[in-house]
């Protein structure tokens, strides 16, 4: 995976504000690659620790690591079931958002 196409995924994740979740893919169209979900599933698996990889969800509001349901508790998101309550309200759309 390309160095630069990871820091572009990092930069985008770090502007997702506290309380609110983005998507793997609305994080690849942003970066210019809109059918590379699963490259910004691997560019967050090693990610630096002040990118917020908490925040980042499969595109039907599931949690993709339980141990991050924690975190955003801890930012107000209510999960049920490993899934975001008002995941469409919370979602943040990087294409719409900047």
């Amino acid at each position: 995976m390309d160095e630069i196409f990871k820091q572009q995924v990092y930069e985008i994740t770090r502007l997702i504000p506290k309380g609110r979740v983005s998507t793997y893919g609305a994080i690849a169209k942003a970066v210019g690659y809109p059918n590379h979900s699963r490259h910004v599933g691997k560019a967050m698996s090693g990610c630096p620790k002040d990118v917020p990889a908490h925040r980042v969800v499969s595109s039907s509001g599931t949690l993709s690591v339980k141990e991050f349901l924690p975190k955003l508790e801890a930012e107000g998101v209510i999960i049920e079931n490993f899934r975001i309550r008002n995941f469409k309200k919370l979602f943040w759309d990087p294409l719409t958002e900047l």
